[in-house]
């Protein structure tokens, strides 16, 4: 049994905010305090949240905004404060090039307790405006006493390993066991989202998920919808409408573009749906079809595999590993690299892989098999909550050296 802890988590954005950095902090941070310890998440005030403790965790806020490159304005001296006079065994700050682990990098090496960075990919690693930060990251990282990574083999851990970086750990996204554990009331609720959307069961239906920001891969999955060589077929688009234009109005009339030249036997369908949908769509669909151009460890692909539904992907992120760690629950699509560490692909590769999984029923379901058993295994939110868990144990412990570090897993 561990020693309940007193731990601080750092994040741009917190819940009620939905995204990518938001969900993996609250899995982790809400596991943690049932299991004992007391948490706490500095992050955006936002004025749609009602209270200061969230599922057991404590919030706090501070209204700052921006990072290194673009500048940052607001409390960054009380949220630098805070951090360094606030009584805590252990903290862990999640995503840089934003403001909780940025106005941070001038002080680390002041914090008074074991500290861990989560890079969370380094999405500007190629990006001109932040040369500067990076070349004066690695002297800042080395003050960390963990660094924890997604994958393996992505940019942020392979940067850190050439400049010379230790104390280098891996620890994976994964699925909510809550939401995916009963596959009996995932199949009615599925077929109950088929009904209520007109799909009926001999439809193929693709999905994909990912907010409007225009980086997602809407645009590649409607194209290919178009161009997929099957007599009907239904691609359900799930995303929100996040700040910014993004493809929030280009998407509707792609989509509306495509269900006429198909006489709507092939549709699009763009939706903004509950959670328990969107959980209820991952075990509906037939493919999900994955076309972003920039990520991280996408946690739509461990849903996906939680669903027990093969996936269709850009090599993008750690993509290929997931796929490799699912035992085959996914298949890459030619990709090719673009300026600034994106990616892109051709709507006629996407459609004929889609076609090619759809057409093959038995090696469909192994794959779904293969993602779901990888996911019951390995990638549920409850035992990567418990690697965190023995990670910040034996930071709190005594700061590690990097004999005693932790091997990469």
């Amino acid at each position: 049994m561990v020693t309940p802890m007193r731990i601080l988590h750092t994040v741009e954005l917190y819940e009620p905010s939905v995204g990518g950095a938001q969900e993996v902090v609250r899995q982790v941070s809400t596991r943690l305090a049932e299991r004992g310890h007391e948490v706490t998440v500095a992050t955006t005030r936002l004025s749609g949240r009602q209270s200061d403790r969230i599922d057991g965790v404590h919030i706090r806020e501070f209204a700052v905004q921006g990072n290194s490159v673009r500048g940052m304005s607001g409390e960054v001296e009380e949220y630098r404060r805070f951090v360094l006079e606030s009584d805590f065994d252990v903290m862990m700050s999640y995503a840089m090039q934003q403001w909780t682990v940025d106005a941070l990098l001038e002080v680390l090496d002041r914090i008074p307790r074991p500290h861990a960075i989560a890079p969370c990919g380094f999405s500007g690693l190629h990006d001109p405006a932040y040369e500067r930060y990076f070349q004066e990251l690695p002297g800042r990282l080395a003050a960390c006493d963990a660094l924890i990574f997604h994958s393996d083999s992505y940019q942020d851990i392979e940067f850190s390993r050439q400049h010379g970086l230790d104390r280098l750990h891996v620890i994976p996204n994964g699925a909510d066991e809550h939401e995916f554990d009963d596959i009996e009331d995932l199949d009615r609720r599925a077929l109950a989202l088929r009904s209520r959307l007109g799909i009926d069961a001999e439809t193929p239906l693709l999905l994909t998920v990912g907010g409007h920001t225009g980086l997602k891969g809407h645009a590649l999955a409607i194209d290919a919808l178009r161009s997929l060589k099957l007599p009907r077929a239904v691609l359900l688009v799930v995303g929100n409408n996040p700040l910014g234009i993004g493809c929030r109005y280009s998407c509707p009339v792609r989509a509306g573009v495509t269900n006429l030249l198909t006489l709507h036997r092939k549709r699009v369908l763009l939706a903004q749906l509950a959670r328990e949908d969107v959980v209820a769509a991952y075990r509906a669909a037939d493919l999900f079809v994955f076309g972003s151009a920039v990520e991280c460890s996408p946690l739509v692909l461990f849903e996906t595999m939680a669903a027990g539904t093969p996936f269709v992907t850009l090599d993008v992120g750690n993509a290929a590993e997931i796929a490799c760690w699912g035992g085959g629950a996914g298949l890459l699509l030619p990709t090719r690299r673009l300026a600034r560490g994106r990616v892109g692909g051709r709507a006629r590769d996407m459609a004929e892989v889609t076609a090619r999984v759809l057409e093959d029923e038995r090696e469909r379901q192994r794959m779904g098999r293969a993602g779901r058993s990888a996911w019951e295994q390995h990638f549920r939110w409850s035992a990567i909550a418990e690697r965190y868990e023995e990670l910040y144990a034996r930071l709190a412990q005594h700061r590690l050296s990097p004999e005693s570090a932790l091997p990469a897993e």
